[in-house]
């Protein structure tokens, strides 16, 4: 730090003016560097990382951010020992070009996101990477492009209690639409952390373009933030040149909305992917006395003493989008009156869901034909799996669609993570909520077979939690009127069953309403089913999937996941013609309904290899 003042003194006079990129700015100006891990380049080229630091203070920076952002064992796949010393190195770095400076300029210690989802786990995984800044002799840290809050607040607190006179940002990368790539909103997640003391700044950076982060701070009651905001945009929407991203945003373009950044209320700015010190050096044109005299004349400062906050578990003050008088808006789905599956299921009367599978084919006609049937039998919803075992067949939320308008039955399409981004789930949920569609089983989809992979590409960039999550937030933003019930799987055939039941956890705290059980054909099934019943405050709708012969019982215990059968059940098959199998199918399943009605709050029927009539005989027995 090339100054007398702390980060708070220099703020209460003036805005801090940040660096841009490191990354993307010095992939354009050393080629040579691995565009996968630019923090490599603080061992391999450090005198390129300083001139890139350099160049950002002489276009007028006065924070620079260490060459450290991905510098985590995780992200670099690289032993701790490896991933210390670039730390060292990049806080090295980045002081010697501070120190070589005659202007005023504070260093920050620059940590990313981890992709580790367990609180403890992550706290452990930022207090190795904190302990070595500490040791450096850091003092001001900023937590940038976070996707949620967890374990922010802990590891502030640690730092606080290390380094009483630090300054702590914490930025969350967020989409044009207002939510992070983990499905968070990013106004709660700003809100949430206006009651962690130890945190000192907090705002936006990354994904977006300046235009849509002016807009969210635009948003933002103003009166009632706590802390300083800072906002770091990217330069402009990425573009693809020479298998490289380009962003395109002209000369000034930054300068002028940073400008307008600071008139709404942002004491912080800076740049993001694709800002180069061009793009600085426009904002700090914009930055005249005669500018940061007006700016300063009304401007509130931020509280220096927080209302009954706690770092380590924060209190969300819940002021976001779908937040009145600072209690958060329901969008339950039982509240909502157009969801009739919802509505029974949350009354406490026990509900028949049954599962059609897509046609591979266009021929709808026996589909349809079974869920008129099913409709008519009393069912009240039908269940559509989408692509099972990754084979294409008619899409799951056309078929929904279908059946819901031209049947008048509920629909429930299963959506998978592994055929489609948040951008396609979102525009496919639009759709649906057009459509009338308000229920939909949230899965992460089977994995294509490697025989296959050549020609069938993968997205799987996020799981059914984190699918669920987003949902949920869209129910908050934009389906407050028809909001989505959101459902998912629980294999209850696990072996290791503790890990279900927590990943369930998860599920339930983003947002899922329903878990649909895997077929109860064994014994530890049942027993699974029956604890998950006493550790789940969720609805449970039991599976039952009748077994139609010795042949299937094999296929389906050895070849499906998820599926167990114990070997007395097989066995009982063998020999079994059609009818007599038929006989015997219908049987184990009404000792299945009588052993699973106490555990459950309806029934999952799967209908097996187009067993109409047979799935018609067990709803006989639910009715």
């Amino acid at each position: 730090m090339n100054t007398n003042m702390t980060v708070r003194e220099y703020i209460e006079k003036k805005p801090l003016l940040f660096d841009g990129a490191m990354g993307t700015y010095l992939l354009e100006k050393c080629q040579t560097i691995s565009e996968e891990h630019c923090e490599l380049a603080n061992l391999t080229a450090p005198e390129a990382v300083k001139a890139i630091h350099e160049a950002y203070l002489r276009a007028g920076a006065a924070a620079i951010k260490t060459n450290t952002f991905a510098a985590n064992c995780q992200m670099l796949q690289e032993d701790i020992t490896v991933v210390r010393e670039i730390i060292r190195k990049g806080w090295e770095i980045a002081n010697c070009a501070a120190n070589d400076f005659t202007g005023e300029c504070f260093v920050f210690a620059d940590i990313g996101p981890v992709p580790v989802h367990e609180e403890e786990e992550l706290f452990e995984t930022y207090l190795e990477i904190v302990d070595v800044f500490l040791e450096c002799g850091a003092k001001n840290f900023l937590f940038e492009t976070m996707e949620n809050a967890e374990a922010l607040g802990h590891i502030s607190s640690y730092i606080k209690e290390k380094a009483e006179d630090s300054f702590i940002m914490a930025s969350f990368a967020a989409s044009p639409e207002g939510f992070t790539r983990a499905g968070f909103l990013v106004k709660k997640l700003f809100w949430e952390l206006q009651d962690c003391e130890s945190i000192d700044a907090v705002g936006f950076n990354c994904i977006s373009g300046p235009k849509h982060l002016l807009e969210q701070v635009r948003s933002l009651p103003l009166d009632r933030i706590q802390k300083y905001l800072t906002v770091m945009p990217n330069a402009g929407y990425p573009t693809m040149l020479g298998n490289r991203i380009h962003y395109g945003a002209s000369k000034g373009y930054l300068g002028r909305i940073a400008k307008e950044l600071l008139e709404a209320g942002v004491s912080i700015v800076g740049g993001c992917c694709g800002t180069t010190p061009e793009d600085i050096e426009s904002i700090c044109k914009e930055l005249s006395p005669k500018l940061i005299q007006n700016l300063y004349q009304n401007r509130q400062k931020p509280q220096t003493e927080k209302a009954g906050g706690n770092s380590k578990e924060m209190v969300s003050r819940k002021v976001s989008a779908g937040v009145q008088d600072g209690k958060e808006e329901c969008c339950l789905p039982e509240k909502n009156e157009k969801n009739a599956l919802a509505r029974k299921l949350m009354a406490g009367k026990k509900v028949i869901v049954v599962e059609l599978d897509p046609p591979v084919e266009p021929d709808i006609d026996f589909f349809m034909e079974g869920a008129a049937r099913y409709k008519i039998a009393g069912v009240d919803a039908i269940d559509i799996a989408d692509c099972p075992i990754a084979k294409a067949r008619i899409d799951s939320s056309i078929l929904a669609c279908k059946i819901t308008k031209e049947l008048g039955i509920t629909a429930v399409p299963h959506m998978t993570c592994r055929d489609r981004n948040i951008n396609a789930t979102k525009a496919l949920l639009l759709g649906l909520n057009v459509e009338g569609i308000n229920n939909v089983l949230t899965v992460t989809g089977d994995p294509v077979p490697t025989a296959m992979r050549n020609q069938i590409k993968t997205v799987f960039s996020y799981n059914s939690a984190v699918l669920a999550r987003h949902i949920q937030s869209f129910n908050q933003e934009i389906f407050a009127d028809n909001p989505f019930m959101v459902s998912g799987a629980l294999n209850i055939n696990a072996v290791n069953f503790d890990s279900q039941l927590h990943h369930a956890e998860k599920k339930i705290a983003n947002g899922v309403s329903v878990l649909f059980t895997q077929p109860v054909l064994s014994k530890r099934g049942l027993d699974n089913l029956q604890r998950a019943r006493k550790e789940l405050p969720i609805k449970l709708l039991g599976g039952i999937m009748p077994v139609v012969s010795y042949r299937n019982a094999m296929f389906m215990s050895n070849e499906m996941a998820g599926i167990e059968i114990d070997e007395e059940i097989i066995a009982r098959y063998k020999d079994k013609d059609r009818e007599e199998s038929e006989v015997l199918a219908l049987e184990i399943s009404k000792q299945v309904v009588d052993e699973i009605s106490g555990s459950v709050d309806g029934y999952y029927v799967i209908t097996p290899f187009k067993r109409v009539e047979l799935v018609l005989k067990i709803i006989e027995l639910l009715s």
